[in-house]
């Protein structure tokens, strides 16, 4: 089965990190986004991609290129960028005539699921998980034997509250292709811009049969906040949990953590939840739950709930008090 991959996404909600490299490439775990999703599909059996790539789209290319090697890869460029809809119907082509279907999986999304299972479910499955606040996203309704009756983008008043993550198996992508041209040639347009849904919704009103794999766990790795919950679940693994790192001096490692190569670490606290790129220093830091980048270096600081980027450098506060009785001192 193919991968179509869309990231040509501004990554606005990242800022200022998406101001210099894409939003899938921003780093998380000791790997990219886009690293992550790659991985588990090359896991599932998958070596054939479509990446559809806009803003710093020379980016992705070189990193997929340089990263992996061996992938069929094709690139296809969305400008202007008007939905995921939008991007699909540009890369209609690459897919149209798959015999054994098309997943389809957001580039901005880690997803925690048993995909060569999904892979084997009959038809075309929808992956979703049930929200707290379905407003805010795609949703599905199911009706009578689990199948999709209705596939809706952010709604005002949900009817639902099982959101689509951005993982999609598709049995039929001619089918799929030809509802992508219906809505482009109509402007069919929702909230400004062509919606996978949309096309989806088209093929279930032509008699298409679709149902909904649930999943464990679904990170939109596009807010720092839930970028940083996708880090501390994917380090909560056995390859973080349990490596030991001796070659730093007087300094304590919580686990989970990666750590990237030739960094160097001294007198300070490192964890839990912290992922360092390669060839950061760190001095005299506590530093928990927080993801850093690579050539980067921090100093005299205690730091929580970070995300710093590359070849950046932080140095906190360094003082030497003489405080009296009856004193109190804030610096927060």
């Amino acid at each position: 089965m193919k991968a179509v991959i869309p990231v040509a996404g501004i990554g606005s909600r990242l800022r200022p990190h998406t101001h210099t490299q894409p939003k899938s490439l921003v780093p998380v775990a000791g790997n990219t986004i886009l690293g992550h999703i790659i991985d588990r599909l090359r896991a599932a059996g998958i070596e054939e991609f479509v990446f559809i790539i806009g803003y710093l789209g020379e980016k992705i290319e070189n990193y997929v290129r340089r990263q992996y090697p061996e992938l069929k890869s094709t690139f296809v460029v969305q400008e202007p960028r008007e939905g995921i809809g939008h991007a699909l119907w540009l890369a209609r082509e690459t897919f149209r005539h798959e015999k054994d279907g098309v997943l389809i999986m957001l580039g901005d999304t880690i997803v925690d699921v048993d995909l060569p299972q999904l892979l084997q479910l009959p038809g075309s499955v929808l992956a979703v998980k049930e929200v707290k606040t379905p407003s805010m996203f795609g949703l599905v309704e199911i009706g009578a034997k689990g199948k999709v009756t209705k596939v809706v983008e952010k709604p005002r008043i949900p009817k639902s509250n099982y959101a689509l993550v951005g993982l999609y198996k598709i049995d039929d992508p001619a089918w799929l292709a030809s509802a992508l041209e219906r809505i482009v040639e109509q402007d069919q347009r929702t909230h400004h811009e062509f919606q996978l849904t949309d096309a989806l919704m088209l093929m279930i009103n032509d008699g298409a049969q679709m149902t909904t794999a649930s999943v464990d766990n679904w990170f939109d790795c596009g807010r720092k906040d839930t970028l940083l919950e996708a880090n501390a679940r994917l380090l909560n693994r056995p390859e973080f949990l349990e490596r030991q790192y001796s070659e730093f001096p007087d300094t304590i490692i919580i686990p989970p953590v990666s750590i990237g190569k030739d960094c160097q670490i001294s007198h300070s606290i490192i964890g839990p939840n912290v992922a360092i790129g390669d060839r950061t220093i760190v001095k005299n830091t506590i530093l928990s739950n927080s993801i850093i980048g690579s050539y980067s270096e921090l100093g005299q600081a205690v730091m929580h709930d970070c995300i710093v980027g590359s070849d950046a450098s932080f140095r906190g506060l360094n003082h030497s008090l003489n405080i009296g009785d009856n004193t109190e001192i804030d610096y927060s």
